[in-house]
């Protein structure tokens, strides 16, 4: 029992970060129905950001985190107005295509700039493991799974309580009618962006501290598993993209732990045979709702 509680504290930690990324996706899809296959890079982006933060502007860790989140925020701007807006009315695959092009000239201009080598992440926390009649967890848990939960609750509020909220709610619905109703399209779709990209760069900052490093293409497996994570889940509800983040990181904790040297290896392919299970027998996800589409 006591080994399936540390399980659930190192899944729980795992699964923040997943549900951090995942929120980013399933807050694009709900709005423009866009898969943005660049968001692992934003993510990868973040965790460079907050590290040449700490490093050259010598802030301190959580105003590091929020330069990361305001640059990366800057960048998910970026790529919407630049990438994406030109290509609202075009087909879903040429979006899907540029997604995938933003995804390699990001990993590639990152490579350019800061190396190809895996650049050392500053500890700017002693790591302190706290034992509770066995039930070992350490301060970096505590940190990611702490602000994992601000964040998500700070979302929530926006979504809900706000007019910013209501308008996201709106477009997410029905484009033509919200700008009846004076909502302004572009721009609610552009800080939707901000938003996730936003959280990608938390998610990308608080990884970097616990795994110690960050390198270019470190966003490519989380990218793809957060978004497993939003279809289990079901994509375009965030409580689902909570749950599926959550759901992915117990899983990988449990086939790691329980696996043995055999079956870690092989704990993303657990996680990829999870997505064509989900698809196979629910396609909407947990929380999704099936959409019929007219012709």
């Amino acid at each position: 029992m006591l080994e399936f509680l540390n399980q659930i504290i190192n899944g729980l930690s795992l699964g923040s970060i997943y549900a951090l990324v995942a929120l980013g996706y399933t807050m694009v899809y709900g709005i423009i129905r866009l898969i943005n296959f660049a968001h692992g890079e934003i993510y990868m982006f973040g965790a460079f950001a907050g590290m040449l933060a700490i490093t050259v502007l010598r802030l301190p860790f959580f105003l590091a985190l929020i330069f990361a989140m305001v640059v990366s925020a800057l960048l998910g701007v970026v790529i919407e107005r630049v990438a994406y807006k030109p290509l609202r009315k075009s087909s879903k695959t040429a979006a899907l295509i540029t997604a995938i092009g933003i995804s390699f000239l990001l990993q590639n201009v990152t490579a350019m700039v800061m190396g190809n080598n895996t650049s050392a992440f500053p500890q700017v926390f002693d790591q302190k493991v706290y034992d509770f009649g066995g039930i070992r967890i350490n301060s970096l848990q505590i940190l990611i799974f702490g602000v994992t939960i601000v964040l998500m609750f700070l979302l929530q509020f926006i979504v809900l309580k706000t007019k910013l909220g209501r308008a996201m709610r709106s477009v997410a619905v029905d484009k033509d009618a919200s700008v009846l109703m004076g909502v302004n399209v572009d721009n609610t779709i552009t800080i939707t962006f901000a938003i996730g990209s936003a959280l990608a760069a938390a998610a990308g900052v608080l990884i970097g501290l616990y795994h110690i490093r960050v390198v270019f293409w470190m966003g490519t497996a989380p990218g793809l598993k957060a978004f497993v994570a939003a279809v289990f889940g079901g994509i375009g509800s965030i409580p689902g993209a909570m749950i599926g983040g959550f759901a992915i990181g117990l899983m990988e904790a449990m086939v790691a732990g329980y696996g043995g040297s055999m079956w870690s290896p092989y704990r993303d392919a657990v996680v990829y045979l999870l997505l064509i299970i989900v698809l196979l027998v629910k396609p909407s996800g947990l929380l999704g709702k099936n959409v019929k589409e007219k012709v």
